[in-house]
This record gives C-alpha cells, structure tokens and sequence, in this order.
C-alpha cells in the first residue's frame, strides 16, 4: 500500500488540518511546489490560447500564479468577515496552504489542454483512466522529484486541498457502448472528473484519520446526466476552485480583449443583453465599455482589476450541516448576483475563444500529436523512450501508465520537437538535445 513518508501526528490525525498549526510545514509545501519540474514547465503548457502564439496572453504558469493571488485574497477578506466567528476562523487555510494548493493545481495537465487530455485517456480508459487533476494527484504523490517513492511528499492538508474529484476513475466512468474506432474524433473517450483507479491508496491515505461516515459521504458521486461525479469537495478546493473559476471569467477576458477576438457587437449581445441591470457591469455600464475596449493596456487593467475585486467580497462561508470535520463541511459560495455575473462571463470566454474553429484546430492538431507519439513509444520502448524513463517502463508492471506519465509531463513545445524528430524526415540529429 502506497504511504508517504512524512511522520503523521499521533491520536486524532485530522487535528493536523487545524489552520491553528505552524505554518512551516504550508510554507515548505510551497516551495517544493514552486521548485518542481512540473509547476515550471507550465509555463510552456497551453491555458486557452496556444503557447508561443503571442507574449501577452496566459500560460498554465501564469494562470496558476493568478489562482494564487485570488485565493490569498479570498481567504484574506474571509479572515475580516468572520474575525468574530471562531469556528469558521480556525479552519481558513493560511496564506502559505491555500498558495501552495492553487499553484499545484494544474501541475498534472497534459501538453496541448484538453485535447491532450482526451488523447492519453484514448489509450488509458480501460487501464485506470487518464485526467489531468488525477494526473496532479500523480505529480504530487508519485512522479515529483523531491522523493523516489513519493513525489513531492506534501502534507494531507495540501494534497486534500488539491483533490478536486475524490473518486476513481471506474467509479464514475461511462463511455458509450460503442467508442470511435477512429483517432480521427475521439470525444467519445473525453475522461470523467476523476482520480487514476491506481492511486486509491494515495486516496486512502490522505483520508486517514477522518470519521468513516465522513469518508464515506465525501467518497460518494451523485448523477450528472447519464453520467455521474463526485459529489462534494472539501474547504481549501472550494477556495482554490473559486479562485480559478474567476481567474477563467475575467483574467481570461483580458486576454480576449487585448488579442481583439471579440467586437463590441458580439460583447453587447453575449454579456450585457444577458445581465441582471443591477449588476456591477450595469451599475457602471459607461466605464467598463470604455476601459475593456480601450486601446491602452493600463485602461483595460483598471477595469479587469476592479472586477476582480468586486468578486472578492461577494464570497461568504456556508456550512452545509453533512459532515463531522469542518474542513470537509465548511464551504464558500458567490452571491447569486456575483455567480450570475461570473457565469456570463465564463461563457463569453468559452464561445469566443475555446469553442472558435482556430483554437479548436490547435487544439484538435495538438491531440492528434499527443496520440501518435503516445503509440510510437508505447511500440517501440527500448528504442525511443530516454534512459531513465526507459528503466521505469522495465520495472513497472503497469507499462502503459508509464509512458502515459512520460508524454503527460511534456510541454507543447516538448512534444512538437519529439513528433519532429521521431515523424519529419529532415528533422533530428544524433547531437540534438531535447
């Protein structure tokens, strides 16, 4: 059974989640997140728009240090509301814990974002499962560098904070009876919101200690069509998952903006025409028309900044009266005008940047690579893979999820100079170095 390393306290294990505690271990989660292989190769990792494209727009790195800054301010302005309010005090991650859960949280995602995603699970549906939060669960518990055996060996708390999805793959998969037998379109293959079936113990462990009723309730999927997904999440994921969803809606936005994918025309019709009027765009409809829309960098960033701080104060924390341990019971949520707000705006983005035809041929073009080098490694092992990738393959028994780790870590920029050098003809060298 997979343990980590770290010494857990004796008696009540889950006493070590009280935001009471020192922060030095928080503090040092952090750093080995920061100085990890994987958290500095998001910055050559897709976010919506392809890397390399332009200098201006996100990157998975820059996106993550974004989730950070909102999640500390979250928790900052949580800390004032609730001075008085013990309960609910004690159990607010500290500054260094909630930094350390939004920067690791995409450290697992795949080259080329969702495609990629969908191109590893192609071939790892029926041997576990592929996602990338799963995959982060992998980086931190197995693949990060810190430890041979246990990646980065972070505390409970953090690797708690970062699971979004505490259930296994085969818990909630569903694929239609009848998958593509083509690699021309595999949506049929697009992965549940999972964790690996292999990392059950990694799930274990972190649960150690918690009342069994707790495990199992948290454990447990509810319907979502004809499919089904976890149905709850704990404190600091609630935290980290609202930070990142308003980083999509409106740091996302400015890059829309800055890069002019969008008219006035199609923001008149896609946000305004579908807002409440008493919202905080309407109540000052004239500034943010004018700023987003401005031909200067600094104008845009005023407004985009002053929504960010708008949502801030709009989060409150709820306590949903299921669970024993308050860090799995206490939640936060939006005011249903500020989620009203974030939601249109979450949808701008979507159809105008992820759902346009050039970004979807990227991304379709960046899938179909991830699934060529996935089967020419997967077939040709001792010739292709590098050495220290080579002697994993040989000592695992689970192959296939070995070279699936090895092209989910590559950059985009990684990938393509492999496919080069493994499919172009007038492409590689004895003396390149990858």
């Amino acid at each position: 059974m997979w343990t980590a390393r770290r010494s857990q306290p004796d008696g009540n294990e889950f006493s070590q989640f009280h935001s009471g505690a020192s922060d030095s271990a928080a503090q040092r989660d952090r750093a080995r997140i920061i100085h990890c292989e994987a958290f500095r190769r998001l910055q050559a990792k897709t976010q919506v728009l392809g890397v390399g494209e332009h200098d201006f727009y996100r990157t998975r790195l820059t996106h993550s240090l974004e989730v950070a800054q909102i999640g500390s301010g979250i928790c900052e302005q949580l800390r004032e509301r609730y001075a008085a309010n013990k309960d609910y005090l004690n159990w607010l991650p500290s500054m260094s814990q909630i930094e350390a859960i939004c920067l690791a949280h995409d450290i697992g995602h795949p080259p080329f974002g969702h495609g990629g995603e969908v191109a590893l699970n192609y071939y790892m549906h029926s041997m576990g499962g592929f996602e990338g939060n799963g995959q982060t669960l992998r980086m931190m518990a197995h693949l990060g560098e810190y430890s041979p055996h246990h990646g980065l060996d972070l505390t409970r708390r953090t690797m708690l904070g970062v699971l979004k999805y505490p259930v296994l793959h085969r818990e909630v998969a569903n694929y239609p009876i009848e998958l593509a037998e083509t690699t021309s379109n595999i949506d049929s293959y697009k992965p549940p919101k999972c964790i690996h079936d292999e990392d059950e113990a990694v799930l274990a462990w972190i649960l150690a200690g918690l009342p069994d009723e707790d495990i199992r309730l948290f454990r447990s999927t509810e319907p979502r069509g004809d499919k089904r997904k976890a149905a709850f999440k704990g404190f600091d994921t609630a935290i980290m998952e609202l930070a990142d969803d308003i980083s999509y809606g409106v740091h996302d936005l400015e890059d829309v903006l800055a890069l002019r994918l969008v008219t006035e025309r199609a923001w008149q019709d896609d946000v305004l025409s579908r807002l409440s009027g008493d919202d905080v765009i309407s109540r000052e409809l004239d500034f943010y028309n004018r700023k987003l829309f401005s031909e200067s960098s600094t104008e845009r960033k005023h407004a985009i900044s002053k929504l960010i701080r708008y949502f801030l104060p709009e989060i409150t924390i709820e306590a949903q009266q299921r669970f024993a341990t308050p860090l799995l019971d206490l939640q936060v949520q939006l005011s249903a005008e500020a989620n009203a707000t974030l939601q249109i705006l979450k949808d701008f983005v979507y159809k105008h940047v992820i759902r346009r035809p050039e970004v979807q041929t990227l991304e379709y073009k960046g899938q179909q690579l991830v699934l060529k080098l996935f089967a020419v490694l997967r077939d040709n092992p001792e010739r292709l893979l590098p050495p220290a990738v080579l002697l994993r393959y040989q000592q695992s028994e689970y192959k296939e999820r070995v070279i699936c780790d090895y092209v989910s870590g590559m950059t985009d920029s990684y990938a393509i100079k492999l496919y080069h050098k493994v499919f172009s003809p007038d492409m590689g060298s004895v003396f390149d170095r990858l």
